[in-house]
């Protein structure tokens, strides 16, 4: 736990520690105020902190991106060939090839071998599907509107 979210979630205590201790209410008005203002500070930081390392990361793609070396420009689109590969086998390939070699007359043909245990793993992981991020950006979202 960072120093800044620590400071953070003891807000609420030190703003009940205060009315406690404050006894005039022009200076307890002011004291809340200046919490407020650091506790809005500390949110704006971490937003900054978090638009700086996505421009970072915006940059490294863009020259990965525009790299000469099919190595390294090429990784993501080859990632994603291989997931439509294995989509389009395991829901046109596997269930129409047996169906089309019966038809042709073949006998005893076995089933061909399913890829759905890691497919939407693959998939998922791969379009940023996940549900750990989704709730991690829907708290960081609701902690921004809401902060307590």
């Amino acid at each position: 736990m960072t120093m800044l979210s620590t400071a953070t979630a003891l807000l609420p205590t030190i703003a009940s520690l205060l009315e406690r201790l404050i006894p005039d209410p022009e200076q307890k008005a002011a004291a809340q105020l200046e919490l407020l203002r650091l506790q809005q500070e500390g949110a704006f930081r971490d937003l900054d902190a978090a638009l700086q390392v996505n421009l970072a990361q915006a940059k490294i793609n863009e020259v990965e991106a525009a790299s000469q070396s099919g190595f390294q420009a090429g990784w993501r689109p080859l990632a994603g060939y291989v997931c439509v590969a294995g989509l389009a086998y395991e829901f046109l390939l596997r269930p129409l090839f047996p169906w089309l070699l019966t038809v042709a007359g073949a006998a005893d043909v076995p089933p061909l071998p399913s890829l759905d245990d890691v497919l939407f793993e693959l998939i998922f992981g791969m379009l940023g599907l996940g549900t750990m991020r989704s709730v991690d950006r829907w708290k960081r979202v609701s902690m921004i509107a809401n902060p307590k």
